[in-house]
């Protein structure tokens, strides 16, 4: 079958998921009624957003930043303001060179309270894919170093906020173009991430992310889930922990790296947040191991 049909059904599929997310589902069972109890119960009907009033009270709320997992934030910047996210990894590859990865920059901005647009760039060295940032794929190791830097851009809208049962929920679209190195053909992303707080600020947040990628000529799908666990212990601290896979369909030898990434976030002010993690490889398509320290800034 044709790659560029590979990928229209890989796309149509990634939208079909995005709406049958989307779609309200009946609340008058006595086991949604008892679930509903863990959560907090805010009024609104399926994709109606907050007052203006509730999005002032947001303005104060502890950044949270899509480089601290790989999991992306369920939410969105806010209308007029900055988040700018800087990292860099250290990837230790099986049976290639390690490789490098800075400064995985991305600059988010609030065009609207649910709409921002997203701009970054990166340079990473070594003998294996990056896998450790959004902009993450499906390549496999190499013999010798391999030098690129891609710049990316896209957008994430803000599709629900939560309500009981209903998660907090957000969909982006992004794309990364290659400005130095061997590989030419831009890299397509599509993804739904959604979550709920729950008990004591406890967060639960899991995602699915689509990508149409190429490798040497080789055109295929890259499918990526993840779930993570986000727990504060303290009013600046918050561990996680979180489970991620990226799966290749198309691919001339198909892989399936999954990971399980711990990780702690330390918020220097509301406004600026520091954080650490690494990830251990689940099976033996996965790198040995990988470590990310970043910076996340709000203006």
């Amino acid at each position: 079958m044709p790659k560029s049909s590979s990928h229209r059904r890989g796309f149509c599929r990634t939208f079909a998921l995005l709406l049958l997310l989307n779609l309200p589902i009946p609340t008058n069972s006595v086991f949604a009624q008892a679930f509903e109890q863990i959560f907090d119960d805010a009024p609104g009907s399926w994709l109606e957003w907050e007052s203006s009033e509730s999005k002032e009270s947001e303005k104060d709320e502890p950044l949270e930043t899509d480089r601290d997992s790989f999991t992306y934030a369920t939410t969105t910047v806010g209308r007029g303001r900055t988040i700018v996210e800087v990292s860099s990894s250290y990837i230790n590859n099986r049976s290639t060179p390690d490789t490098n990865s800075y400064p995985e920059m991305i600059t988010r901005y609030g065009l609207t309270e649910r709409l921002e647009l997203r701009l970054g760039w990166n340079f990473e060295a070594g003998g294996g894919g990056d896998v450790s940032n959004g902009d993450a794929g499906g390549k496999s190791e190499e013999l010798g170093v391999r030098k690129e830097s891609r710049i990316s851009y896209g957008f994430k809208y803000a599709l629900t906020k939560q309500n009981a049962w209903r998660p907090e929920s957000a969909c982006i679209i992004q794309a990364s173009t290659p400005t130095s190195g061997s590989e030419t053909a831009s890299r397509f992303i599509v993804g739904y991430v959604f979550g709920w707080t729950f008990f004591d600020n406890w967060k639960l947040d899991s995602s699915i992310r689509y990508g149409a990628d190429s490798e040497a000529g080789d055109h295929f799908n890259d499918w990526a889930p993840s779930v993570v666990l986000k727990v504060p212990v303290h009013e600046k601290w918050t561990v996680h922990g979180e489970y991620f896979g990226i799966f290749t369909d198309g691919k001339a030898s198909n892989s399936n790296p999954q990971y399980f990434s711990p990780g702690i976030n330390y918020l220097i002010t509301p406004d600026v947040e520091v954080g650490i993690r690494t990830g251990w490889g689940l099976n033996q398509d996965a790198a040995n191991f990988f470590s990310n320290i970043g910076l996340g800034v709000r203006f």
